[in-house]
C-alpha cells in the first residue's frame, strides 16, 4: 500500500511531500492545476519511460520517491531480486537534463523492467483514456483473459501458435525448396565430414600451441634452468653458500646488539629457506625437462593441419569447433527437413498441442464471458443505463495466436434493443460508464493493494457521479484507492481529500498539494458545485452532500 510520495522539481512543483491513508482519497482542483501530475509521478516510478521534459524548468534533475508497505508477494519478489527486504519498499527514479535515467529499490540500483515487474505487484492505474483503448480488439482480449485469471493460458496458446506456424513455414519451404535443400544439405555433409575427420577437441589448439612452445625450447629451458642451479647451488661463490656464512656472521654478533641485528638475521634465514626450494623446484624441473623431436615434430604436423582447416575457412584456430557446432546443427535441420514424413508429424504434433490449450482457453473464457456479462449489465443499471445489456461475445474464427475466437464486446443502451459492437453504439457518456464498471469489477478481483483512477469519471455527471462516487468508497474498504476528479458528487465521497493549486510568482507558476480538512472540503466542493461565484447556497449543499452516507 503506498505510504508517501516525495516529488521534487518535476513539472511544475517544486518540492512536496504528500502521506497516504487507507480507504478512498480524492484528488481535486482547478483545470491545469496538475492533478494528474501526481498520476505520471507515480507511473514515473512504476517504470514508465520518462525524457528531459518532466524536469521542472530551470532545474538539474527531477527526483522522485514513493514508499510502500510489504507484503508477502512483494518481499518474495524482493527476496528473488536479491534486494533488500526491510521494514518498507522505497522506489526512486532521477532523470537529469542529459536526459540519464537511474532507478532505485530500497537504495539499490534498478532497472525499469524491475520498477515495472514490481509495479505489478503494488499499483494498478486506470487512465483517463480508459474508455477509448476498450473499443480495441487486443485490449478485449487481455481485458477478458485478465478479469478470467487465464493471461498464463493465453499466453501458452500464443506461443503453441507460433511453434505450429514455425513448422509448417519450414514444411512448406522443404516441400518447395526441396532440390535446393538437397544440394546444401550435400555441401554441409561434406563439410561435416571434413571437420569430423580432423576430430579437433575442445581447447586442443591452445593446449597443443602450449606444449609446442615448450619442445621447440625445451634444450634453452634446460640450459638455462642448469645455469641458474649453478649460481645457486654450484661448487664456487654459490647463492646458498654465501647466505649461509652471511647467517653464520650475523648470529655471531647478534648478542652485541639484538635488537638491530635480529630483523636482518631473519632476512637472510628467509632468503636461506627460499633459496633452498628453488634449488629443490629446480633440481624437479632438470630432470623432467626432455628433449623430443619426435613428439615436436607430431605436434607442428597437427598444428599445420589445424591451421590449414581454418584458413580454408576462413576463421581463427579456436574458432573451428564452434563451426563444427554450427555446421551440424543447420545439417541436422536440413536432414529434418528432409525428411517430409517426419516434417509432417511434427506439423501435426503442433497442430494437435495448439488446439488442445485453445480448446481450454476457449471453455474458460466462455465461462469468464458469462460471469462479466452479468456483472457488467447489472453495474449499468446502477450507473442510470436502466435495461442496459452488456454482453461478451465470443464469435469463432480461423485459429490465432489469439486462439480460436474473436472477443467482442456488445452493448445495449436500454431495454428492448439488441445488443451491437460496442464501437458503434456506445455514446461517450455510456463508454465511460462502461469502462468504469469494467474497471470496478475487475479491481474487485485484484490482488494489488492500490487503485488509482485518472479522470475515469469524464462524461458522466449527476446522479450518476454520486453512484461511482460509492462505488468508489466501497471499492476503497478491500483496496486503497485514489481518484482524480473533476465532479463534486465523487469529490463529496472521498474518506481524504487533497487539493491540488496552482500559483504564479515571479513569473514561474507552482503547482502546490495540501490535504483539506471539513472546512476546507466544505469550500472544494462549493468550488467544484458553483465554479467562481461561491454563495451560502452552494455551500450549504456542499455540506450535505459531505454529509450523505
Amino acid at each position: 500500500m503506498l505510504r508517501s510520495l516525495h516529488i521534487r522539481d518535476f513539472v511544475i512543483v517544486d518540492e512536496a511531500l504528500i502521506d497516504f491513508e487507507d480507504g478512498f482519497t480524492v484528488f481535486s482542483g482547478e483545470t491545469g492545476a496538475g492533478k494528474s501530475i501526481l498520476i505520471d509521478a507515480l507511473s514515473l516510478l512504476l517504470g514508465a519511460r520518462g525524457d528531459t521534459r518532466v524536469i521542472r524548468e530551470g532545474c538539474e534533475k527531477t527526483d522522485l520517491s514513493a514508499h510502500f508497505d510489504l507484503d508477502d508477494d512483494i518481499r518474495e519478489w524482493l527476496k528473488n531480486n536479491d534486494l533488500d527486504d526491510g521494514e518498507d519498499l522505497l522506489l526512486r527514479r532521477v532523470i537529469d537534463a542529459q536526459g540519464r535515467s537511474r532507478a532505485y529499490i530500497n537504495g539499490t540500483a534498478a532497472t525499469l523492467g524491475q520498477l515495472r515487474d514490481v509495479g505489478e505487484h503494488l499499483v494498478d492505474i486506470h487512465g483517463q483514456h480508459a474508455h477509448q483503448s476498450l473499443l480495441k480488439s487486443a485490449n478485449q482480449y487481455a481485458l477478458l483473459d485478465s478479469q478470467g485469471g487465464h493471461q498464463e493460458l493465453a499466453k501458452q496458446v500464443a506461443a503453441a501458435w507460433n511453434t505450429w506456424q514455425s513448422l509448417q513455414q519450414r514444411l512448406h519451404q522443404a516441400q518447395e525448396h526441396s532440390a535446393g535443400l538437397q544440394a546444401e544439405r550435400e555441401k554441409l555433409q561434406w563439410q561435416y565430414d571434413e571437420l569430423q575427420t580432423l576430430a579437433l577437441q575442445p581447447g586442443e589448439w591452445e593446449q597443443t600451441g602450449v606444449e609446442h612452445q615448450r619442445l621447440a625450447h625445451a634444450q634453452s629451458l634446460l640450459d638455462g634452468a642448469t645455469r641458474a642451479l649453478n649460481l645457486l647451488d654450484g661448487e664456487d661463490q654459490a647463492a646458498q653458500r654465501a647466505l649461509f656464512s652471511a647467517t653464520q656472521e650475523i648470529t655471531k654478533l647478534l648478542h652485541h646488539d639484538p635488537a638491530a641485528l635480529q630483523p636482518i638475521l631473519d632476512t637472510l634465514e628467509s632468503a636461506r629457506i627460499a633459496s633452498s626450494e628453488a634449488i629443490s623446484d629446480l633440481n624437479s624441473y632438470v630432470s623432467a625437462v626432455e628433449l623430443d623431436p619426435d613428439r615436436l615434430s607430431v605436434l607442428e604436423e597437427r598444428m599445420a593441419d589445424i591451421f590449414s582447416m581454418a584458413r580454408k575457412y576462413r576463421c581463427e584456430p579456436e574458432e573451428l569447433l564452434a563451426l563444427f557446432e554450427s555446421i551440424t546443427q543447420q545439417l541436422e535441420q536440413l536432414t529434418e527437413d528432409a525428411d517430409l514424413e517426419q516434417l509432417e508429424a511434427k506439423v501435426a504434433q503442433a497442430k494437435t498441442h495448439y488446439d488442445t490449450a485453445a480448446a481450454q482457453l476457449s471453455q474458460a473464457r466462455l465461462i469468464t464471458s458469462k460471469q462479466l456479462s452479468q456483472q457488467v449489465s447489472h453495474a449499468m443499471q446502477e450507473l442510470s443505463m436502466q435495461g442496459g445489456q452488456f454482453a461478451v461475445e465470443l464469435n469463432a474464427c480461423k485459429p490465432s495466436a489469439h486462439g480460436n475466437e474473436q472477443v467482442e464486446f456488445l452493448v445495449a443502451g436500454h431495454a428492448g434493443v439488441r445488443p451491437a459492437p460496442l464501437a458503434k453504439v456506445a455514446s461517450g457518456g455510456e463508454l465511460a460508464r462502461i469502462s468504469l464498471a469494467l474497471a470496478v469489477i475487475a479491481s474487485q478481483a485484484a490482488q494489488v493493494p492500490t487503485l488509482i483512477f485518472d479522470e475515469v469519471d469524464t462524461g458522466i455527471g449527476g446522479a450518476v457521479a454520486e453512484v461511482v462516487g460509492k462505488l468508489l468508497r466501497e471499492l476503497g474498504q478491500r483496496h486503497q484507492v485514489l481518484c482524480v476528479t473533476h465532479l463534486p458528487q465523487v469529490a463529496a465521497q472521498g474518506q481524504h481529500h487533497l487539493q491540488v493549486s496552482k500559483r504564479s510568482h515571479d513569473g514561474q507558476t507552482r503547482s502546490h498539494i495540501h490535504a483539506l480538512d471539513n472546512n476546507a472540503r466544505v469550500e472544494e466542493i462549493s468550488r467544484m458545485l458553483g465554479g467562481i461565484a461561491i454563495t451560502d447556497t452552494t455551500r450549504q449543499h456542499a455540506k450535505e452532500m459531505l454529509s450523505r452516507p
